[in-house]
């Protein structure tokens, strides 16, 4: 594993129940990649191998059913390999 991507989707909808629906079909469709994933409050981390999860990030933007979606991302990626979710996390919870 070489890549890990934190993505953060916000659905221009003027309904709050909207904007929920997409952020859960895009969590849905996250899971269904078959990636390590962590679902936080703002954001979802992904982590895996760069073009697999680049793949990943372009779906997210196609699939919602929003006329409008502001995405923001961060990738922390490196030719060898990156400390896991899991490492990163775990001492504190």
């Amino acid at each position: 594993m070489n890549t890990s991507i934190a993505i953060q989707v916000l659905p221009l909808c003027e309904k709050y129940e909207d904007i929920i629906n997409i952020v859960d079909q895009v969590i849905n469709y996250i899971k269904s990649t078959g990636v390590t994933y962590e679902v936080s409050a703002f954001e979802t981390t992904i982590e895996g191998e760069y073009h697999h999860l680049m793949s990943i990030l372009k779906n997210v933007v196609l699939i919602t059913d929003c006329n409008k979606v502001f995405v923001n991302v961060k990738i922390m990626y490196s030719k060898n390999s990156i400390a896991t979710i899991y490492e990163k996390v775990n001492k504190h919870r």
